[in-house]
């Protein structure tokens, strides 16, 4: 079965980014499903409560910077270089060197699974991860 929210989709891929890879809003949109949803993949992230385990931090804008403010970029910024990602000196990511490169049907087959697990409990999306 799929997730089947739109913002649970979005986590499941979210989940999916491996250590030490960054994905942009569009790309996370698009393997969700979320015609012309960068902004759907903020609000979905924005959502998330303090604690989650989704690794948000992993997702970048398109230029490969951080689109966070209030400080939430340093704290992306330090995530990120925990888990080996470089970032220039203009404060950038290489997406052509640390950029996920998914196997679209594993993202959709995990995302899959993961709806399965979750069916028959109570969440609430905000709340998600």
């Amino acid at each position: 079965m799929r997730p089947t929210t739109i913002f649970e989709r979005i986590y499941a891929v979210v989940r999916r980014i491996p250590r030490g890879r960054v994905a942009t809003y569009g790309q996370v949109a698009r393997l969700a499903g979320v015609a012309n949803g960068a902004r759907q993949v903020g609000y979905a992230l924005h959502a998330l409560r303090e604690g989650t385990t989704v690794p948000w931090f992993r997702v970048l804008n398109a230029r490969g910077a951080s689109s966070l403010r209030n400080g939430g970029d340093v704290t992306q910024r330090l995530l990120l270089e925990r888990e080996g990602v470089r970032f220039d000196a203009g404060g950038r990511v290489s997406l052509d060197f640390h950029g996920w490169r998914p196997r679209r049907r594993a993202v959709l087959r995990a995302a899959s699974r993961h709806a399965s697990k979750r069916r028959g409990t109570s969440w609430d999306v905000k709340g998600a991860g």
